[in-house]
Parts: C-alpha cells; structure tokens; sequence
C-alpha cells in the first residue's frame, strides 16, 4: 500500500516513486519480483471479518469500510471483486508499451472491476496521502469515497468527517509504522461508535501505541497468535539487517520467519469487549 509517510527507523527501503503515479502498472512491476503478497492474505481475513459483521445485522446493508493507506485501491479491488492478487499482477505488471495508462486505463478498469463486482459489496473510502493514487482507485471504480489526506500532519476535513461517520471496519495492510496513534485519534474523532479495526502490522513496528489509543476508544485488541503473514521479500542484504536488528531491540527472533528472507507482519484486530466476550478471535478466524 502507499503510505503516509516518507520511511520509517528501521531501515526499510524506500519505494516512494511508485506510490503516486497516475496508474498502478510501476507499483506492481515493482513490487511482483519481490513477491509482495500481504492484500492476498487480506482479502481473506477482511472478507471473513466482513461476513462475521454482516451476520449481526437484520437488514444487511452494504457495509461500510475505511481502508487505510489505500494507495491505487488494490484492497478494496480484492475485497469487492472476484479477482485474486495475482489477477493484478497480470493486469498491470504484465504489460507493454503500447498499454494505455493513467486516465485511459482507469476507464478500462472501470469496466473491467465492474464486470466482476460481487453482490452484496461494501462502499469503501480510502485514505492516503498520495493524491494521484487515490484519483485513480476513485476514477476506476474502485473506492465509493477517496480523500488525500496526511492525518499524521492534519485534523480530518468536515467532509472526511462526514464520510467516515458510521464506518464499521477499518483496514490497514503494512502501513502501520509510517501512521501512527495520532492517524487512528483523529479517525476516531469523526465516528460516532467505534468500528472494528483490522491491521496487519509488520514485526518490526510495535503495535501497542495504537492498541492503547484504540483501547481508550473502547475496543480491546487481540492479536492472531497461530502464524504471522509475508508481507515481501527483502529488497537487499541491508534492508534485511536493518529488519533483523529491529526485531532483536524489541525482543524477537527470526527463526520460521524472517530467516526466510520475507518480512513478516502480525494480524491486530480490535472490537469492543462484548464482541469479543461473544467470540475470541480464534473462533471468528478458525481458518487461520
């Protein structure tokens, strides 16, 4: 995903160029010989979540989902639609130059998503710094709302306030690290109940800022202790040290993990207490 920032402490290589292009085909040709692979796993985990929220509701309206670091749409195209990651990776880093990009290929796209919507879809706002990417995943379909903001530097705007009113689920996939605690305050500021949170977040970065904001919002955060998720392989030798050192400061080693030459992220998922009184996280994700 794009993210907010501009790099983080722990050494992580900087991809800033493909965050903000007029169309996704550099973000994926960039990012497929690395393997990068944590929307996939999303797709699974948000849509199980999804059903679990649905059950509890009478009159099933779409629900209502605020992805985080939305960057060109790519979680909201895997959640909404039958199409797998590797379907993008095909779409857009298997092209050539001939392949119309930026506003031509938005409208293609926009059919394209269309034509595999899956009944019953969410209405998705986004949320990223990066404007064109945002542009993008609005022109083709893909986010019902999207909004170019930096909530680590900005208060919400009244109209991001707006949309986000009455949100149910909050996803995030790796760009905890560069949003902090402070992003997660100023979402919460414009809700009026507080929604599920689900973040996949990578070993490196420490979850408790935003598990201790979250509880103070009244939600109580567990974390799924039976695996960990790639998210990527190491772009080199010293984004991988840089990793391996971060992990040893806070503790933890990379044996069946990191070893493996990925980076690996943890899943968070938050809810209210009665929610998770009524069923355990490892009740409402028996699959993983």
């Amino acid at each position: 995903m794009a993210h907010t920032g501009t790099g983080t402490d722990w050494g992580k290589a900087h991809f800033e160029a493909i965050y903000n292009c007029p169309d996704p085909r550099r973000y994926f040709s960039t990012l497929q010989p690395l393997e990068y692979q944590i929307p996939q796993h999303g797709q699974a985990v948000f849509r199980a979540l999804a059903d679990a929220l649905q059950r509890r509701r009478a009159d099933r309206p779409p629900l209502r989902v605020v992805d985080l670091c939305c960057s060109y749409g790519v979680n909201a195209a895997l959640f909404n639609h039958e199409v797998t990651l590797d379907d993008l990776y095909r779409r857009y880093a298997d092209t050539g130059p001939d392949t119309p990009g930026g506003d031509r290929l938005a409208q293609a796209d926009r059919a394209f998503y269309a034509a595999r919507r899956r009944p019953g879809a969410a209405r998705i706002t986004g949320i990223d710094a990066a404007e064109h990417a945002v542009g993008y995943a609005v022109a083709a379909g893909l986010l019902d709302h999207g909004f170019a903001a930096n909530l680590e530097d900005e208060a919400a705007t009244p109209q991001l306030c707006q949309a986000l009113d009455g949100t149910e689920l909050i996803t995030v996939t790796g760009g905890v690290g560069y949003i902090t605690a402070r992003t997660f305050a100023r979402l919460f500021d414009c809700v009026s109940a507080p929604p599920w949170v689900a973040a996949f977040v990578l070993r490196t970065v420490s979850y408790r800022p935003v598990s201790t904001l979250l509880a103070r919002a009244g939600l109580v955060t567990e974390r799924l202790t039976t695996r960990t998720f790639r998210q990527r392989r190491f772009a080199d030798e010293a984004e991988r040290r840089a990793a391996v050192e971060a992990l040893a400061r806070r503790g933890l080693t990379v044996g069946g993990k990191e070893a493996d030459g990925f980076y690996h992220a943890e899943l968070y998922v938050s809810r209210p207490a009665a929610d998770v009184a009524a069923l355990p996280l490892a009740e409402l994700l028996p699959a993983f």
